[in-house]
């Protein structure tokens, strides 16, 4: 951690907290005592009103005067914030993020209620790889250095690729690599668990003005909409995803929903996930083209 950074999160604490020892702050910053005690008189050289109070339960504090005047998020604005991050930290499990909700965590008033909101998600074996080829991205957009890998297409055609990266997107269930690629000279996106034999170049860049303003959304495809018969087990994750506009009684046993979905194989794979509980009945067109891919799949079994 840089040493303008670990000034900040030090005031940050400070501001929230009565004393903090030494000890809590060598813990957290994972540096010497003597580090520590260096940051303080740098701070008070820069008129931040810091004191320390010796004996078994001392540390250092921040004068009460200077609290009111400078907090600006109160115990409820940072639960909300560890909230997120809580969420955040089970997609992108970093030291950074750790370093960040301790932080954050340090500073909400012990007296607060717990979180009211947790948010799960499944541990899957492969994120670790994944959270590797961000590692890498991440580092790769801070020091604007090129990055070259081997990509694969969703239609699995192998590319290698030279790279300006610019932004990490996570959208639904995957992350993505937007920057601009060298090798077909305008903006793209790239599936992270595409990319293969990443690697940061020596090589930097110079950033271009409002590429990801510039750049199409290449990956919107035509969306079709039907009307499907759903059972009431699917029914909750209809609504999640459409809202409950979209669906309305048609039978005792049976709802309606009009929805929208791609018009190619994803829109297929994602309907055959639900399995008897769905039935398309319109536009017909559709439905040809749904049972024609059911017929591939089952002539794998065949």
């Amino acid at each position: 951690m840089e040493k303008v950074e670990r000034l900040i999160s030090i005031i940050m604490i400070l501001l929230k907290k009565d004393v903090v020892s030494t000890t809590e702050f060598t813990q957290l910053f994972n540096v010497s005592k003597r580090t520590i005690l260096r940051d303080m008189e740098t701070l008070s050289l820069s008129n931040i009103p810091i004191y320390s109070i010796n004996g078994v339960h001392g540390g250092y504090g921040i004068m009460d005067e200077y609290k009111w005047d400078k907090r600006l998020l109160s115990s409820s604005d940072l639960e909300n914030i560890l909230t997120a991050l809580g969420g955040l930290e089970q997609i992108l499990l970093t030291e950074e993020v750790k370093l960040t909700m301790k932080k954050m965590e340090a500073m909400v008033n012990p007296l607060s209620p717990k979180r009211s909101i947790q948010l799960s998600f499944y541990d899957w074996e492969g994120r670790s790889e994944i959270l590797q080829t961000l590692k890498i991205c991440q580092e790769a957009i801070l020091q604007r250095r090129l990055v070259s890998f081997d990509y694969t297409d969703k239609d699995g055609v192998p590319t290698k690729r030279r790279v300006e990266p610019y932004q990490l997107h996570y959208s639904e269930m995957s992350w993505y690599l937007k920057g601009f690629c060298l090798d077909r000279m305008g903006g793209r996106t790239f599936k992270l668990p595409r990319i293969d034999h990443l690697h940061m170049e020596e090589e930097p860049f110079q950033p271009r003005d409002n590429l990801l303003e510039q750049e199409p959304d290449r990956y919107q495809p035509q969306l079709v909409t039907l009307k499907a018969l759903i059972s009431p087990a699917i029914k909750d994750q209809f609504i999640e995803r459409y809202g409950r506009k979209s669906i309305e009684n048609y039978s005792s046993e049976l709802y309606l929903a009009t929805i929208h979905v791609p018009q190619n194989k994803t829109g297929f794979q994602f309907l055959a996930s639900f399995g008897t509980n769905l039935t398309i009945v319109e536009p017909q067109t559709y439905v040809k083209d749904f049972r024609d891919y059911l017929k591939q799949m089952m002539a794998n079994y065949s």
